[in-house]
């Protein structure tokens, strides 16, 4: 049949006009501001206008302004269609209304909610709905000398005995020391080891109806570890920094670290280089290391993980439609390029397009990652230490999730009172039960119930 080629032409530029016509602009607010993964973030937005016909505003708002801004804009109704945030945002949000709860839930089901890590999902849910969408997260680890551990017969640090066990035999300080806990009262490291510990044994400062926890069983037992881990650090005001210098040095058996870790155990940092040797370049260190994300204690037998995960949520204010559009594509066409802002801290969330393919894993993998020279994970880790490490964002948990009481344990974190106390008790000015009764005592008084 002969084809009519003026009415197709003017079929296909009417339709031309049409999109664009009906292309709106949305505007996303982005936590990840650095120059470099704004210029990351821009790439995979041109990829979603080509592919939509709609327009992205990519607004950069530093962490710690999201919080005033947000309430700011929401009074007076002029929120961003898509708000990127962390865990501790996720229900005060979706409780003061500015996240559109039904629209991120129907984002997650068009996905497939079983493609995405149970725990960032679990976080996210309250009063049935899946409040905003995961992006990715990371799990805290307990990095520790694989070798050394190996050579002496101990087994990996994924028990309160385990450490405890090690901690006996491997410190010998100046050489080696047991641990390098965090003693640094005003660095919110602190408290992010105390959580992670306290979650391995079933210890949450807040019952499910939000009132404080008076019972100190578990953590006395949080607090009695606390104190053998201070013992086998060196003396001072130790924080994240001290407890990276000396585990690259070689100097630390065990240390807990974020992700952040993994690139300059493979030497690819100039700022934190590896030095058990000549080489700061070297890889040995990485592959002496192993990784714990998942411990459990005496009140917690299954043991936890402590995550921190990032999320995207459509606001009350949104173009609902396009918001969700953008969403969908950044955890799926868009998600090689959202992870690769900064993969060893961006583990995916969301491990393949439906339960069981882990071929998003595969690619965030393959990404590079380091400072002053690039290799990928794959290149410096073996599939089974990044398939352990990714694993442990499906347990990942923080105070309060479990019974939607989030925001109330977040204001626990934010007062850093048991950081305060635990520091008290290995300064030895308290008991561990006079420690554990006065921060319940102190978290009562700070009425947050």
């Amino acid at each position: 049949m002969k084809r009519n080629t003026k009415f197709i032409a003017g079929l296909l530029l009417s339709t031309a006009l049409a999109g664009a016509a009906s292309a709106d602009t949305i505007r996303v607010w982005t936590m990840e501001v650095q120059p470099e993964r704004m210029a990351i973030q821009q790439d995979m937005i041109a990829g979603f206008e080509a592919q939509s016909g709609h327009t992205v505003e990519l607004i950069p708002v530093e962490e710690s302004d999201i919080q005033t801004r947000a309430t700011a804009a929401f009074a007076a109704g002029d929120l961003p269609d898509v708000l990127n945030h962390t865990v501790q945002h996720l229900l005060p949000y979706a409780e003061a209304g500015l996240l559109d709860t039904a629209a991120a839930t129907e984002v997650m089901e068009d996905l497939g909610v079983d493609s995405f890590a149970q725990g960032p999902v679990q976080m996210a849910i309250a009063d049935g709905e899946i409040v905003s969408v995961p992006t990715d997260g990371w799990t805290q680890l307990v990095v520790y000398r694989a070798d050394i551990f190996a050579e002496k017969g101990l087994a990996a640090p994924t028990t309160f005995e385990a450490m405890s066990a090690a901690m006996d035999a491997l410190h010998n300080p100046p050489e080696m020391y047991g641990f390098v806990a965090a003693t640094k009262v005003d660095e919110g490291y602190m408290m992010q080891l105390i959580e992670h510990l306290s979650l391995a044994t079933g210890y949450s400062p807040i019952n499910a109806d939000g009132s404080i926890n008076e019972d100190t069983t578990n953590l006395v037992q949080l607090l009695e570890l606390y104190k053998k881990m201070v013992a086998n650090s060196p003396e001072g005001d130790l924080y994240w920094s001290q407890s990276r210098e000396l585990y690259l040095d070689g100097k630390a058996a065990m240390v807990i670290w974020s992700p952040s870790i993994l690139d300059e155990l493979g030497g690819l940092r100039d700022s934190a280089p590896v030095t058990i040797n000549d080489d700061p370049t070297t890889k040995a260190l990485a592959e002496a290391t192993g990784f714990s994300t998942v411990i459990s204690g005496p009140g917690n037998p299954d043991g936890a993980a402590y995550a921190d995960v990032r999320y995207l949520g459509i606001t009350a204010d949104a173009n609902t439609e396009v918001a969700q559009d953008f969403v969908k594509y950044v955890v799926s066409e868009g998600y090689g390029e959202w992870l690769s802002q900064a993969p060893e801290g961006k583990f995916p969330v969301r491990r393949g397009e439906s339960a069981g393919d882990t071929s998003y894993e595969a690619a965030w993998a393959s990404l590079d990652v380091g400072v002053d020279r690039k290799a990928p994970l794959s290149a410096i880790y073996p599939q089974t230490v990044i398939d352990d490490i990714v694993a442990g964002l499906s347990v990942g948990d923080r105070w309060g999730v479990a019974d939607g009481q989030l925001a109330t344990a977040s204001k626990l974190v934010n007062a850093q009172i048991m950081s305060r106390v635990i520091r008290e008790m290995t300064d030895g000015e308290l008991s561990v039960q006079e420690a554990a009764d006065k921060i319940v005592a102190e978290h009562i008084a700070l009425g947050v119930q």
